[in-house]
């Protein structure tokens, strides 16, 4: 995991400031999420190109999971949760989890 440092000088102080700890946002393929619902997702919460977001889905679908975006945590919490609860309210099991990059 790479790290980049600012530093920044003044008069009396020098500070360092660091970039934050980026976070995978995972999808989990399940048998009842609908690959349509999954696009969809991609394309309007993830923002791929609906290439892309087909491209992704069959990944999830053969693989089990994939990394569908790279945030910082709380935009990384964010997504997951509005996609999971967006799921939920279509009546889709659809589970993302988060690890850090």
């Amino acid at each position: 995991m790479s790290t980049h440092t600012k530093v920044i000088h003044s008069k009396h102080t020098q500070f360092k400031l660091k970039e934050p700890p980026m976070y995978n946002v995972i999808m989990h393929n399940d048998d009842v999420t609908t690959m349509d619902f999954v696009v969809y997702v991609l394309v309007k919460i993830f923002r791929k190109s609906e290439k892309d977001a087909e491209t992704l889905m069959l990944k999830i679908h053969n693989e089990g999971s994939a990394v569908v975006g790279t945030y910082t945590q709380d935009i990384a919490k964010s997504k997951a949760n509005y996609t999971m609860n967006l799921a939920k309210a279509n009546n889709f099991p659809l589970q993302l989890t988060i690890e850090e990059n």
